[in-house]
């Protein structure tokens, strides 16, 4: 990847070669009446650091609004069937959904009927998650300690581990095939028109000033970095999140769902007797973007007893990699931001994901991509995401956050 752009002007600047970056920029090159250009800058090429990276690579449909049960239900779709999706071309993978679903807890009524209700709305779209009582988890799965549990959630349907990564591989390549052009730089300055209302170029770090039609905000826990440099401001700040994986000395003899503990903790099943864990600590503050220490502390005295009291055979387990990584933690209403700017028109968002932002990829993309270069979307209707909530002080209430 070069540093320097090869034109002084696009159509489209995206701030951010990540996931949602990558997703909107490929699903620009699929608007058929768009020929125009489109550059991605990143500023770490490695993506080491990034959300992406981080992840747990799981999608569920057990959400509360049926706008975010739509949403996953495209990703399922779109990843069962991208080498359709994305044109056939051989090299292409094909990939599947290991669907051992999410397994919701509620060790109290009001969360029971949280789930309840939840579940009314995932039927009413089509969804397949079922409700169970503590003695059938126990039956299903029988290495859980439900005493404390009232009731279960969980769909079996399209609900799992899927490669995040192996997407978002074919997301670049094909977009730089179709004439995306990704640099690796970092843009550093925001030109607006004398009245404010337009974003006219980007300066990047290397020096270049490039003018640009449009501008996409991706820059996911940076979001407010980059809104800033366009004098807006915007509700997203990174959040440090915990992942272990580990193995048992006495692996289950099923599936493990990834389960979501009362006390936030979850876990999941990753393969050839380990598991993928995750947590943060009960003070939950805003991070410095580059702040991946981790804190042994949360493993020790918070994360380990909270597994082996909820699966006894986790008393025994070794722990094999450890991670810190960032949520966009959005801390208006823990929902994406997309669309224009209230008062910059042509300065867009595509930020806040709050952790769900991976399996939210594909229909943000494609959302996006449709709104910024037609005007209009033609597939979801992703309106409720706008800015302007955060402008009317109107939050989208999703109760499925983890």
């Amino acid at each position: 990847m070069t540093e320097t752009p090869e034109h002084s002007s696009y159509d489209i600047v995206i701030v951010g070669g990540a996931i949602m970056g990558a997703s909107a920029a490929w699903f620009m090159t699929e608007q058929k009446a768009f020929d125009g250009r489109v550059l991605v800058v990143e500023k770490d090429p490695s993506y080491e650091k990034c959300s992406t990276m981080h992840t747990n690579s799981c999608m569920r449909q057990q959400f509360s609004t049926p706008l975010n049960v739509k949403i996953s239900q495209f990703a399922a779709d779109f990843v069962k069937n991208m080498k359709h999706h994305m044109g056939g071309d051989e090299w292409i993978p094909e990939l599947s959904i290991r669907s051992f679903g999410y397994m919701y807890l509620a060790d109290n009524e009001d969360f029971a009927n949280v789930l309840r209700d939840n579940q009314k709305i995932q039927l009413a779209e089509g969804a397949a998650t079922q409700l169970m009582t503590p003695d059938e988890i126990k039956q299903a799965y029988p290495f859980y300690n439900v005493d404390d549990i009232v009731l279960g959630s969980i769909n079996l349907v399209d609900e799992g581990l899927w490669d995040g990564t192996a997407v978002f591989d074919a997301w670049r390549k094909s977009a730089r095939q179709r004439g995306v052009e990704f640099v690796s730089n970092e843009v550093v300055g925001i030109t607006k028109n004398a009245g404010g209302t337009l974003v006219e170029s980007v300066t990047l770090k290397t020096g270049e000033v490039v003018s640009c039609g449009k501008v996409l905000n991706a820059s996911g826990p940076r979001a407010v970095r980059t809104s800033q440099m366009a004098g807006i401001d915007i509700p997203v700040e990174p959040r440090k999140r915990y992942s272990w994986i580990f193995s048992a000395e006495q692996p289950l003899d099923r599936d493990l769902p990834l389960t979501i503990d009362p006390s936030g903790v979850h876990v999941r099943e990753n393969g050839g007797g380990t598991y993928q864990c995750g947590g943060h600590s009960d003070i939950d503050p805003a991070v410095d973007y580059d702040d991946f220490e981790m804190d042994h502390d949360i493993w020790q005295n918070h994360v380990w007893p909270i597994l082996a009291t909820r699966i006894p055979q986790f008393e025994a387990i070794k722990v094999q990699s450890e991670w810190a990584g960032h949520y966009a933690y959005n801390t208006f209403d823990h929902n994406a931001v997309m669309g224009p700017h209230n008062e910059v028109g042509n300065f867009y968002f595509l930020n806040g994901f709050s952790g769900h932002g991976l399996q939210q990829s594909p229909a943000m993309g494609r959302g996006t991509a449709e709104l910024m270069v037609n005007g209009k979307y033609s597939s979801l209707d992703m309106s409720p995401f706008h800015y302007d909530r955060i402008v009317n002080k109107t939050p989208i209430i999703e109760k499925a956050v983890i």
